[in-house]
């Protein structure tokens, strides 16, 4: 179904109250820590002992009453919404999140003025939502979401979630085949390229237990948790995050430009650019000698 997003609701409402009103037009919510980050896992879901994936973009078979699944949480329910399991969570809100692919629309998320430049230029107008630092343009139908598809420019749709910032100016317009056509496209800044590592010689023999996919898609996981849960400190935390990991995983050759990706992606959702990603990345492998 394709819902289109609310037009008018009170800025000055409260975080649940403003939540509920969203749910009601059809908009699939769920709280956002301040920082915009969604919430951590509970501790029934942490580690992904639930058998989801905690706070990343694949959902899982949990049916964890808590808002602790990122974007797979968001709910057009108000029986959930006003849940005990998610009283707390809206305590501590600093914002409403939806999920723009539930809602049948795209966000384009333009960071900065050179990213609204190059909108300007090159896509149709449509609805437009002022932001701390830039502008969403939102669109009538889904696509791939994708981090940093340009400098300054995110596209958020299935499988990811939006801060709710008011129903913009303007009238919706359909996804233009450009803004498609970006979505399919690699994220070429998130894809760093490290030396080959060797693989260390096992001196008794058998498997290097960093080749076991569980073994190392657990530590992935751990990495992506540890860096959105981050609350202050995020460039100091993305550092540390990417050094452990590579201590761990970086000598076995176990670790692929996807599972760098993944971590790219995690830190430039907290705010973190290409260039400090990359930056941190590669401290974290001087500091080991790599």
């Amino acid at each position: 179904m394709t819902h289109v997003l609310p037009i008018q609701r009170d800025a000055g409402a409260n975080l649940f109250d403003v939540a509920l009103e969203l749910a009601t037009d059809g908009l699939p919510v769920l709280p956002l820590r301040v920082g915009k980050g969604p919430f951590g896992n509970c501790q029934s879901c942490a580690n992904n002992a639930c058998g989801g994936r905690p706070n990343m973009k694949v959902p899982g078979p949990c049916q964890c009453p808590m808002p602790c699944h990122a974007w797979a949480a968001a709910t057009t329910g108000p029986d959930v919404i006003a849940s005990p399991a998610w009283e707390t969570a809206w305590r501590y809100a600093g914002a409403v999140g939806y999920h723009p692919g539930g809602a049948g629309v795209t966000v384009v998320d333009l960071d900065n003025a050179d990213a609204i430049t190059w909108a300007r230029q090159t896509l149709p107008p449509t609805r437009t939502v002022a932001t701390t630092r830039g502008e969403h343009w939102i669109y009538q139908g889904t696509t791939r979401s994708v981090n940093h598809v340009r400098e300054g420019v995110d596209i958020k749709s299935l499988m990811s979630y939006a801060r709710w910032l008011g129903p913009g100016t303007g009238t919706m317009t359909a996804l233009p085949e450009a803004v498609r056509a970006l979505a399919v496209k690699e994220p070429t800044a998130v894809r760093p390229a490290p030396r080959a590592a060797a693989v260390p010689t096992l001196t008794r023999g058998g498997e290097c237990r960093h080749r076991s996919p569980a073994y190392l898609e657990r530590g992935i996981v751990m990495a992506e948790q540890r860096i959105a849960d981050a609350t202050s400190a995020v460039h100091t935390t993305v550092y540390r995050t990417f050094l452990a990991v590579l201590a761990a995983h970086g000598r076995c050759g176990c670790l692929t430009e996807t599972h760098i990706a993944r971590l790219f992606t995690a830190a430039q959702a907290k705010g973190e650019s290409s260039r400090h990603c990359t930056d941190a990345w590669s401290n974290a492998r001087t500091a080991l000698g790599m």
